[in-house]
């Protein structure tokens, strides 16, 4: 059963809540009880606890802090269902409580109908929680035991380079029982062709052609070892075939044919299958993907149904589409977000396809970097007449070039000189809305002026204020209005002649005892001690 912890200084009100509440039939166990914060975390720190209910106003630990020590100390109770119990005047306690994960609160006096309407919403919440941890677990183990679902997922890791980290590596090594490296691997595609010009289509049968494309590669590869079969889309499947001994690639050879006559005369479809260079690092496993894709969109202008090797010729072809569709775009991309350090990356991976070429074309290198500086000037282009100067300038040392290793140091100095421009202009932008932000919560500062209600007033998605304003200032923005409120609380202190309340009201606190608490919370002094320490001085 669900067990419950009732923590109040009152042994009246905690009496209360243990005899006129129904526990068994909300489905709880009998209550434990604490008659403070201190007992309460010794009593969390031993029993298993679902859900903690607390009073704000605690002598020496309030409810508050008692949630953040629980937060704190143990770390487990992060899902804990906690319920907090407050007098009208005391509801601001209640907002740093939902930033603790506090689920409900309820006001005294205490009605047991809310009370058990709130326990009951508990118990429902923890069940589902407890169904989705029991069929989280059911499927893992269904998952653990379907070598169909390990491998499709396996090539889905694979191709879309979740396999570029160790771990997660080792880990798949592991449960595959792969073989030890040095690896050895191709890429298979197999693809319908023209299937969204089909009339009949619909979403049953897109689905029919989707699984029966998965069946008739699974069957027609079966018993071959070191296959992994997985999909891109409804209407693609991947093969990864592991160090395939010479018997083992004349079988898979044969088995494409079978596979391609399996869907003519099941589905009167026919099957593009396009096969990879081999490869020894799981890394270049997206990229063979790409550039088996490339190839098959291609062939298929001369048409379908046909397998396709990726050779050098194919190579030299896709390594030109990717400068001209794929790298110098990224490049421009990474620039424009502010990443310099990644648009170098990509330019050197670009730069490194050319000259991968045999023999390498110096006037095709020349050229590549010509194009490279006219995206650049077009894309970032500038007002002052220096800049076009400089352009000039960078143009002419690119002529002037004799080798490829000059060219690649006057396109890294261009693409240097871009990302500081980019870097400077972002920093100045970022530092001017920042000013902006902080200007309009100080002229609102009696406003509760929300996350959303800045997004909304500076046009910029919430999520990303609080990151950018988090790491121009060093402070969240409720940290920071926090902040203003208790300084210029500090202020209005030194005035004798003004009453605490009216400074808690001048600052945008609508309870005097919520303004006490954070401003002790803040100073180490009540407002009061602070008013006659200064006025002491």
């Amino acid at each position: 059963m669900i067990r419950v912890l009732i923590v109040d200084d009152e042994p009246l009100h905690i009496e209360g809540l243990v005899r006129h509440i129904d526990w068994e039939k909300l489905g709880y166990a009998p209550p434990l009880t604490a008659e403070s914060g201190e007992e309460a975390l010794a009593i969390l720190g031993e029993a298993q606890v679902d859900v903690l209910v607390t009073d704000v106003s605690m002598p020496e630990m309030t409810g508050i802090e008692l949630l953040a020590r629980c937060r704190s100390d143990y770390p487990h109770l992060g899902s804990i269902q906690t319920l907090m119990i407050s007098g009208y005047d005391e509801f601001e306690f209640v907002q740093e409580a939902i930033h603790l994960g506090v689920k409900a609160y309820v006001l005294k006096p205490i009605k047991t109908e809310e009370m058990e309407e709130k326990l009951a919403a508990f118990r429902t919440a923890i069940e589902r929680k407890q169904q989705i941890e029991r069929e989280t677990e059911a499927l893992k183990e269904k998952v653990t035991g379907s070598l169909e679902v390990l491998h499709d997922r396996f090539v889905g890791d694979l191709i879309e380079g979740r396999l570029q980290n160790g771990d997660m590596a080792g880990s798949w090594s592991r449960l595959l029982e792969l073989p030890a490296e040095p690896w050895l691997f191709r890429l298979f595609l197999f693809g319908y062709d023209r299937l969204h010009d089909w009339p009949q289509q619909d979403a049953r049968q897109r689905i029919l052609l989707s699984e029966g494309l998965m069946r008739a590669v699974r069957v027609g590869l079966s018993g071959l070892p070191g296959t992994y079969i997985g999909r891109t889309g409804a209407d693609e499947a991947v093969v990864i075939h592991l160090n395939a001994s010479p018997a083992d690639r004349a079988r898979i050879e044969k088995q494409l044919s079978f596979v391609q006559e399996v869907i003519r005369e099941q589905y009167a479809a026919s099957l593009t299958i396009g096969v990879s260079r081999e490869c020894s690092r799981w890394e270049e496993a997206p990229l063979l993907l790409k550039e088996v894709k490339h190839m098959v969109n291609g062939a298929r202008g001369a048409g379908g149904g046909l397998i396709h090797y990726f050779d050098r010729l194919e190579a030299t072809d896709y390594h030109e589409f990717q400068l001209r569709e794929e790298n110098i775009p990224e490049m421009l991309r990474l620039l424009e977000k502010g990443e310099g350090d990644q648009a170098v990356l990509t330019f050197n991976h670009a730069f490194d396809l050319l000259l991968m070429k045999s023999p390498v074309s110096f006037s095709y290198v020349q050229a590549f970097g010509m194009g490279l500086l006219s995206e650049l000037a077009r894309k970032f282009k500038r007002p002052k007449e220096d800049d076009g100067e400089i352009n000039i300038r960078m143009w002419q040392r690119l002529i002037d070039c004799t080798g490829t290793a000059e060219i690649r140091e006057v396109l890294l100095d261009e693409l240097s000189r871009y990302a500081r421009m980019q870097q400077k202009e972002r920093a100045a932008q970022q530092h001017h809305l920042i000013h902006n932000i902080t200007r309009y919560l100080e002229d609102h500062l009696l406003d509760q002026v929300t996350v959303k209600q800045l997004g909304e007033q500076f046009q910029l998605n919430p999520s990303y204020l609080s990151v950018l304003f988090k790491k121009e200032t060093g402070r969240t923005i409720s940290d920071f209005v926090q902040e203003l409120r208790m300084n210029r609380a500090k202020a209005l202190l030194r005035d004798p002649h003004m009453k605490v309340y009216e400074v808690a009201e001048q600052v945008g606190y609508q309870t005097t005892a919520y303004f006490a608490y954070l401003f002790k919370k803040t100073t180490g002094f009540t407002p009061q001690e602070f008013r006659d320490y200064h006025y002491e001085e």
